[in-house]
């Protein structure tokens, strides 16, 4: 079944345990735990050891499992340090963004060697490490996605799989899911306002508020027969308590109706 899911990101202005306490509220089947240095370290890779039973035990006590966790840093010594995290504490996914410069093609080659390298890496952990394409990145389209598969060789790589990021690099997010399937293993979901390049306020990061036909990308989807984590992912301004549960709530609210008309719910 898919499993629908919150970066923990969009609660930054609080601590985990109440994070977590509200994203269970809003009815989702787990949680991706942040981990992005200088924005929102739910899970502070400096100090994991000592704060691994009380992850764990917040997630046991809510019913509310692991899905994956956000570093999106390249660095390796950072990403050796979140997988033997994740590998105890229990999260199967590690994402991060693909790093380069847009439309530079030694760019894009350097990005999948490094990615090919932190990937392996992960093998030894049993993590998988998901890389999503990124508006000016050195992967930031469909066809350098595919360029990515093709380039990146480990059995615990997989494509992280964003509308938002493919809707501004000009694609339809609906027809391009099925070319990435293959090695898709973590969906990243927010709606988006405009053509980009930001995804707009957080508010209207909220599925169902932009101009992205998630209807159709769920759809594209489930005919498919995906079955991994789908993570909304909402980045921008502070929100508070109250204002990041809306977002969370109306998100979830939509992704099931989509998920229950298609009959995956």
């Amino acid at each position: 079944m898919i499993k629908l899911g919150v970066n923990s990101v969009l609660f930054k202005t609080v601590d985990f345990e109440t994070a977590a306490k509200a994203i269970k509220k809003c009815g989702y089947d787990g949680v991706e735990i942040s981990a992005i240095a200088g924005m929102c370290e739910h899970l502070n890779l400096a100090n994991w050891k000592a704060e691994k039973a009380n992850l764990r035990a917040i997630s046991e006590e809510l019913d509310l499992p692991f899905l994956s966790t956000e570093v999106a840093s390249q660095d390796r010594e950072r990403l050796l340090t979140a997988y033997e995290a994740c590998a105890e504490i229990g999260i199967p996914i590690v994402n991060i963004g693909p790093g380069g410069t847009m439309n530079d093609e030694e760019s894009l080659k350097r990005s999948i060697e490094t990615i090919n390298m932190l990937a392996a890496d992960a093998e030894q952990f049993g993590i998988t490490l998901c890389v999503k394409a990124h508006v000016g990145a050195a992967i930031y389209n469909t066809p350098t996605t595919l360029q990515m598969m093709e380039g990146v060789t480990s059995p615990n790589f997989g494509v992280d799989m964003d509308p938002s990021h493919i809707h501004r690099a000009g694609e339809n997010p609906a027809v391009a899911l099925p070319a990435v399937l293959s090695k898709m293993k973590h969906i990243h979901i927010r709606d988006c306002v405009g053509d980009g390049p930001s995804p707009g306020e957080p508010a209207n990061q909220a599925c169902g508020r932009g101009q992205i036909d998630l209807f159709g990308y769920f759809k594209a989807m489930v005919d498919a027969k995906y079955d991994g984590p789908v993570c909304l992912e909402v980045i921008g301004p502070d929100q508070d308590l109250v204002s990041a549960s809306i977002i969370a709530a109306e998100s979830r609210g939509y992704m099931n109706a989509c998920l229950k008309k298609l009959g995956a719910r």
